[in-house]
């Protein structure tokens, strides 16, 4: 006989964040650099993932079976379906097989027995959150062969899923390297996001940034230069069939005394080719004069706004007209005015210029997707992000839709993700707040639920 369906305490279930691994940040003539890991092998870009055949047919078997969730509900939540629809004041929702099975108000769904029941009473739900602008590229997650799985899960916690993210954008690390945490997450090794890749940026050559040298040389990593057009779009080729699910050009590269440029017709051929492949073209700009390459090269998101820069009038307007997104990684120019040891008063004026950005870019119908820079940054939290995309202007949907429809409409995942629908991916987030009397609740995260799994719990 089936067990009663049964309301959980939250703290009784075993999915706990484990503590936080210490890292060391540390810093050199060059800027600010991540600590160090203890690990003898070098990182090239020719390398490939080293499997034999049969390991790899393993991984490949692994990767296309789900981890068997049990059914779950949530009861009694807030739930917003999407941002353009009503919110359902006290609704279930309904898990089964890794999918949304049915969502409605408390009164009309019936919990089937033996089904595992969160009480929801009083939390509010939305889709799984997306960060589209990451980078798995911290010392705790290097040398990924190297590492145990609670090290691994750790850490993806700490930086994301504890933020209720269920999907990622990583747009620089080492392919291969990061090629290895997908598959441990997809074997259910690992408990983490679902991880979308570029693998290796491409910078143009003498632009390796100096802020990165250091970092990759302590960390035993090599990511070459572009010298021409040929050799650009040969490592494109390579890098889709390696696995990448974009391409990411340095369209600015900041160097000692000066801010290179790419010329434009190596931006073009790297997104021409990306484009030619299927995938979409990021672009990395720290002036003017790289959003006018990234424009007219054809890339598709702009990582970054220029605070350091006023825009002209014109310029959100072409980026609309050019259908290019922005991950607008606010709080980024907070840990830049710290390595700096900027002014309290000049911090704030500098991170308001880019909400100024943002916000010119929002009321032009820019398309905005979240996302913080975050293991290039330490800055984890995402309080302070969302606090600044509402004094940029955006409203609690414009900002819900960057964490949701809008990412899962740009990558091409909106037939399944992105929102609460019957027949969708249980990806979820249970709030303990609501963040549209206050967007800060955004950050607030009692739950993040990936396929049906809870990946993460507050304890």
């Amino acid at each position: 006989m089936l067990a009663p369906a049964s309301i959980v305490d939250l703290a009784d279930l075993p999915f706990h964040r484990e503590p936080p691994q210490s890292l060391e940040w540390q810093s050199d003539g060059s800027g600010f650099h991540f600590g160090a890991v203890s690990a003898p092998s070098a990182y090239v870009l020719d390398m490939r993932l080293g499997l034999t055949l049969p390991l790899l047919l393993v991984l490949a078997f692994f990767a296309t079976l789900r981890s068997h969730a049990s059914d779950l509900a949530l009861v009694g939540a807030k739930i917003y379906l999407s941002p353009s629809e009503p919110p359902i004041e006290s609704g279930t929702i309904l898990v089964h097989g890794g999918h949304v099975a049915s969502i409605g108000p408390i009164a009309e769904i019936r919990v089937p027995p033996g089904t595992t029941v969160i009480d929801c009473k009083g939390l509010v739900v939305t889709a799984g959150f997306w960060n589209s602008h990451v980078h798995i590229f911290l010392p705790g997650l290097l040398h990924s062969q190297n590492l145990s799985s609670a090290q691994i899960t750790s850490q993806l916690q700490e930086m994301l899923t504890r933020w209720g993210f269920t999907t990622v954008f990583d747009i620089a690390s080492v392919l291969q390297n990061t090629n290895i945490i997908r598959h441990r997450i997809a074997s259910g090794e690992v408990k983490g996001p679902r991880i979308l890749t570029v693998g290796e940026p491409f910078w143009m050559k003498g632009g390796t940034p100096i802020y990165v040298k250091g970092f990759l040389e302590t960390n035993h990593v090599s990511i070459p230069e572009v010298e021409s057009s040929a050799q650009a779009k040969k490592r494109v080729r390579q890098q889709v069939r390696d696995g990448a699910d974009g391409i990411k050009i340095f369209a600015n590269s900041i160097e000692a005394n000066d801010i290179l440029t790419m010329p434009l017709d190596l931006a073009e051929a790297i997104a021409t080719e990306g484009h030619r492949a299927g995938k979409l073209v990021f672009a990395h700009v720290s002036n003017d004069k790289g959003i006018e390459v990234a424009i007219q090269s054809g890339v598709d998101i702009l990582a970054h706004t220029t605070p350091e820069d006023q825009w002209g009038p014109s310029f959100p307007q072409r980026m609309v007209a050019a259908h290019m997104a922005l991950t607008p990684t606010l709080t980024l120019w907070d840990f830049e005015a710290r390595k700096d040891n900027a002014s309290p008063a000049d911090t704030e004026r500098f991170i308001g210029r880019a909400a100024e950005q943002l916000g010119a870019f929002y009321l032009a119908g820019g398309q905005v997707l979240f996302g913080t820079d975050v293991g290039y940054t330490d800055h984890f939290d995402t309080s302070e992000e969302f606090k600044w995309m509402s004094r940029a202007g955006m409203s609690f949907q414009g900002i819900l839709a960057s964490l949701t429809t809008n990412p899962a409409q740009r990558f091409g995942y909106s037939t399944h993700s992105g929102r609460i629908a019957q027949g969708f991916d249980a990806d979820l987030v249970v709030l303990s707040a609501d963040p549209a009397q206050d967007t800060s609740a955004f950050s607030k995260v009692r739950y993040t639920i990936r396929g049906g799994n809870i990946i993460d719990a507050e304890k």
